[in-house]
C-alpha cells in the first residue's frame, strides 16, 4: 500500500537550469506584488524565499523541469497549507528536497546503501525512498514509514535549501490531479495563497516525473514510477549489484 501512495509523489527532473549560468538568475517584482522575476541577483532571490519559508509561507519557485510548491518539511501549519492550497488528499505523501547528498542521512536511513550511490543518482531527476528517520516532521505523511528524497538539479533551489537548516516539502505548482505547470502562469490561480512566486521562465515542454526508486531494502531496488530518467537509473542501480525486489 506504501509503494502505492509514492505513484502520487512529485518528483522534477535534471539539468535544464543548472546549465544556466548565476549571471542570468535576478529579482524584480511584477505588478501581482508576490511574483518575482528570476534573472541575475541569485543571492537576494534566495534570501527572500528564506525569509518567507521561515515564517511558515508557501512559495512557488522552478525546479529542473516543472514548477514546483515548497514548505518547511518540519512545519507542521505549513505543510497543513500546502495540502490546502493544493486541494491535495492527505493519503498522498510529500516527498522532501535537500541540498546535497550529505544531508540525506539526517532524514532518511540510508547506513544500508552502497556508499557512492547516491551520489550518482543525485543531484537529478530520481526520488529515492527509504525508511524515514525520527528526526523528520511525524506530521509529515503521518503513517508513512518511508520517504522520497529529492536533490533537483537547479541552481536556486540548491542554494535555498542550504540556506535552511530544515528540508523542504516539494509538490507541484498546481490544484491535485492537474497537469504539471512549466509557467508561472499555468498556475496564477494559487498565486493569491502564496508568500511569493519565483519566476524563471519557461522551463521547456516535458512535463514527466521523475523515476521514483523504493531502495529501503538492502540489496534491492523496487521502480515505483520509471519517469524521466529510468534507463540511466537503472544503469546506476545494476552498477551496484542491486536486485530487483
Amino acid at each position: 500500500m506504501v509503494l502505492k501512495i509514492f505513484h502520487f509523489l512529485f518528483v522534477p527532473s535534471r539539468c535544464l537550469n543548472m546549465n544556466r549560468s548565476l549571471k542570468d538568475i535576478a529579482v524584480g517584482r511584477n505588478a501581482s506584488g508576490n511574483v518575482f522575476r528570476l534573472s541575475k541577483n541569485i543571492e537576494h532571490c534566495v534570501s527572500i524565499a528564506v525569509e518567507h519559508i521561515q515564517r511558515g509561507d508557501i512559495i512557488a519557485l522552478p525546479t529542473d523541469t516543472i514548477y514546483g510548491l515548497a514548505a518547511s518539511a518540519q512545519s507542521v501549519t505549513a505543510i497543513h497549507k500546502l495540502y490546502q492550497i493544493k486541494d491535495r488528499s492527505y493519503c498522498k505523501p510529500i516527498a522532501i528536497c535537500v541540498s546535497e547528498v550529505g544531508k540525506i542521512h539526517q532524514w532518511g536511513k540510508i547506513d544500508h546503501l552502497p556508499q557512492k550511490i547516491l551520489f550518482e543518482l543525485l543531484p537529478g531527476p530520481v526520488t529515492v525512498i527509504v525508511e524515514r528517520t525520527n528526526r523528520l516532521n511525524h506530521k509529515l505523511n503521518p503513517g508513512v514509514s518511508k520517504v522520497g528524497i529529492r536533490i533537483p538539479d537547479n541552481v536556486f533551489i540548491q542554494k535555498l535549501t542550504s540556506a535552511l537548516d530544515v528540508p523542504l516539502a516539494l509538490t507541484s505548482a498546481n490544484k491535485s490531479n492537474q497537469t504539471s505547470t512549466v509557467t508561472v502562469d499555468e498556475f496564477s490561480p494559487l498565486w493569491n495563497h502564496l508568500g511569493a512566486v519565483f519566476d524563471g521562465g519557461k522551463i521547456g515542454d516535458d512535463r514527466a516525473g521523475s523515476t521514483i526508486v523504493d531502495l529501503s531494502v538492502p540489496g534491492k531496488y523496487e521502480i515505483i514510477r520509471q519517469g524521466s530518467d529510468f534507463d540511466v537509473t537503472i544503469d546506476i542501480l545494476k552498477k551496484y549489484n542491486l536486485e530487483e525486489n
